[in-house]
Parts: structure tokens; C-alpha cells; sequence
């Protein structure tokens, strides 16, 4: 399978269409959350039970003078969201996920709509059309013809977006040198190879927290609105919430991009990649390291690396967390103390002075077999036989 996610181009009427819809799918997901909530200890699965809160909303609920309004949004959008209910329960029972939340207004919006005739055509071009919804145009052309069934809409700030799925697999580049790397991901530096090179972090990163930093607090003492409290948000307060989300959303897109790049440069080049199995949950304890861990995306660094292994022809390999990489001397073996703080490997064993990270970087290289294992990618998928959990 592969993803297509595009930006749409919206007027005003249709940006209140897609909120629409957003709340109409909100409202579902947590109308049928609260009934499975007073229906848990009853006998019978999963499906059993999203199947009679559907009954329940399309022959009761929907037909109160209250809930009029329903039919004239597209039905498909409540379908997909008891089906979203059904599989996050189902991950629950799986072990996989946490019991599901309420959605709130101030979330993500976003909502799933197919085609219940099959899959549909989607033409190249700046023009897609969404079944149920209509055709809407597009910030970016469709880059070919291809088919698919469900849409999902999505807001993040104040721009719109659909995602497909095609049937579809990418053709294995190939790597274009058979070369064994190490990497070593730091603070001041991103990542050191064990070859020397050394990759800094976008300095367009730092820029954009600084500025949002600034603005919240430029804005720490206005009344933003409580609904607790029943204060609504005032219009400079919302003015306020959505330029906070668009510079949320440009650090986000900063650091996707960066890591797109690297980690498909490193595949192209490098054959037999090893990286250090870092506690990244551990680490963001640490108040004085969070934020710089947080902002340049230590795991999903090591999640890409893992999944292009099969575009490239990679092996991505994952040294043990208890090896002493940045302790030991990459010439001698010899293994010494280390603090943070020092950037500079003295070898008191042998005299050599080098870079802490370079020398990492050489024994996640050179690390024994004992202390490696290969890097996979994480099965998210939930399987039939568990949609009849109890529950």
C-alpha cells in the first residue's frame, strides 16, 4: 500500500463543510464511546456491540426533532467513525493501546468517508473528487491515476488535507555503496558518522520555538476563554490559538523534512547502518535535555531508518543500550568514566584525544555481534479474531 496526502484548497463554504463534518464525526465517536461505557459489562464482543449502538443511533437518535441536522451531512462520515471506535477498542483488548478518550472540539479534526459502491477513479490533476462530498480543489496536483475507496480529511492549523491509500509498493532503489557507518545522535550535534562526518540540526527549528516562545509570552496574562468556567474565548484569543497552530505546524514540517532527507541520504549511501537503541522515554526525564531530544526527533529518526530498509536494501542494527560507546576508547578498548558535559574522549589508557561523539560513533561501528541486535519495524496492525474481544 501507499499513502497519498495532499493539501486542499478551500473557500470559506467549504472549509465549514470539512468542520462540519469534523464535529458530526466527533459527535458520533463519543456518542457510541459513552453508550459501549453502560453497555461494558454485558456479555458479548466488540462487534456485537458497536453493531447495536449503530442501530441504536440510525433508528433512535438521528430521528429526534434535536438531531435533524444529521441528514444533511454525508452518512458515511458516522459509518467510519463507529468503525474507528471498533478498532481502537479492539487494540485495547490486543494490548496494543490505552482504553479510548472522548475527542475534543480542540483536538485534531479530521474524518474518514468511502465509497460504498467500491473503489473509485482519482484523475491526475489539481481536482479531486470525495464521495459524499463533492469536488474540491487542490494546492498540489494528484501526481497520477489510480483508484482507491476511503478518504480521510484532516485539519492541521488552518489548512485542510486528504489522505488515500493506493494498492501500490514502491520499487527497491538500491544502495549505492556497500558501506558499514555508525551513528551516533547528540545534542550539540545530531548525528555523528563514524566516518567523520557530522550533521547539525536545521537552525530553522530553533528560530521557530524561539518565536513561539516569544509570542505565548507576549500573551501569558489575556483571558483565552475557559470553558469550565464558562468564559468564551475572546477574538484576539482565538486570533492568538491559531497562530500558535500554524507555527506548531512549521516546526513540525521542519523537522519532517530534515529527517526525510537524512535518513533517505544515509540509506542511499550506506549499507550496514548501526545506531545506539536509545531509552528516548528516559532521557526526556531529564528537564535539562528534553526539549532539545523532543525538538529533533531522536526516535522517529530510527523509525525511518527502520521502514527504508526495505526501499534501499539496508540493515539498519540496533547496539545494546548498556554498551559503553561513549566511555570506551575506540583504539585501545580501555573504558573510563565520562560526564556529560565532557565533549572531548582523553584515553587514559593509551593518550589518544579525540571527539566524545566521533568516538562513539567508531564503536557503535565496531560494537560485538553479542551487542547487536536488528532494528524492525513495529506490527500496529490489529487482526480480525480479536474483534470479538470481551468487553
Amino acid at each position: 500500500m501507499y499513502a497519498i496526502k495532499l493539501e486542499l484548497k478551500l473557500n470559506n463554504i467549504e472549509q465549514t463543510l470539512m468542520a462540519q463534518h469534523a464535529g458530526f464525526s466527533r459527535l458520533v465517536y463519543n456518542y457510541g464511546l459513552a453508550l459501549y461505557q453502560q453497555v461494558m459489562d454485558i456479555k458479548g464482543g466488540v462487534t456485537k456491540k458497536i453493531s447495536a449502538i449503530r442501530k441504536v443511533l440510525t433508528n433512535f437518535t438521528k430521528k429526534k426533532p434535536e438531531f435533524t441536522w444529521m441528514n444533511q451531512l454525508s452518512s458515511r462520515v458516522y459509518q467510519n467513525a463507529l468503525i474507528a471506535l471498533k478498532n481502537a477498542l479492539t487494540r485495547f483488548f490486543k494490548g496494543l493501546g490505552e482504553f479510548p478518550k472522548f475527542k475534543r472540539k480542540k483536538d485534531k479534526a479530521s474524518f474518514t468517508v468511502d465509497s460504498s459502491n467500491g473503489q473509485v477513479t482519482v484523475w491526475a490533476g489539481r481536482r479531486i473528487k470525495i464521495p459524499t462530498l463533492g469536488t474540491f480543489r487542490l494546492a498540489e496536483p494528484v501526481p497520477l491515476t489510480c483508484a482507491t475507496q476511503t478518504f480521510t480529511l484532516s485539519r492541521v492549523a488552518s489548512k485542510w488535507y486528504v489522505s488515500f491509500a493506493i494498492r501500490a509498493d514502491k520499487l527497491p532503489v538500491g544502495c549505492q555503496a556497500l558501506e558499514k557507518v555508525g551513528i551516533d545522535l547528540g545534542v550539540k550535534s545530531f548525528a555523528t558518522f563514524s566516518d567523520g562526518t557530522t550533521v547539525e540540526a536545521p537552525p530553522s527549528i530553533k528560530q521557530a520555538k524561539i518565536k513561539l516562545a516569544k509570542i505565548q509570552w507576549r500573551n501569558r496574562h489575556k483571558q483565552l476563554g475557559n470553558r469550565k468556567q464558562g468564559i468564551p474565548a475572546s477574538n484576539n484569543a482565538k486570533k492568538f490559538y491559531k497562530r500558535v497552530a500554524r507555527l506548531h505546524s512549521r516546526i513540525t514540517n521542519i523537522r519532517r523534512d530534515f529527517l526525510q532527507k537524512l535518513t533517505t541520504s544515509i540509506s542511499r549511501n550506506y549499507h550496514h547502518i548501526r545506531i545506539e537503541d536509545l531509552n528516548v522515554s528516559g532521557m526526556m526525564a531529564n528537564s535539562k535535555l528534553a526539549d532539545a531530544i523532543g525538538s529533533l526527533g531522536f526516535y522517529e529518526f530510527r523509525r525511518q531508518l527502520t521502514y527504508k530498509q526495505s526501499m534501499f536494501g539496508t540493515v539498519v542494527e540496533l547496539v545494546d543500550r548498556w554498551f559503553p560507546s561513549s566511555k570506551m576508547c575506540s583504539d585501545c578498548g580501555h573504558t573510563q568514566p565520562m560526564k556529560l558535559s565532557d565533549r572531548v574522549f582523553h584515553c587514559l589508557g593509551c593518550g589518544a584525544v579525540k571527539c566524545r561523539d566521533f568516538n562513539a560513533a567508531v564503536n557503535l561501528e565496531n560494537a560485538p555481534k553479542e551487542k547487536v541486535r536488528a532494528a524492525s519495524s513495529e506490527l500496529n496492525d490489529c487482526g480480525q479474531d480479536a474483534a470479538d474481544s470481551p468487553g
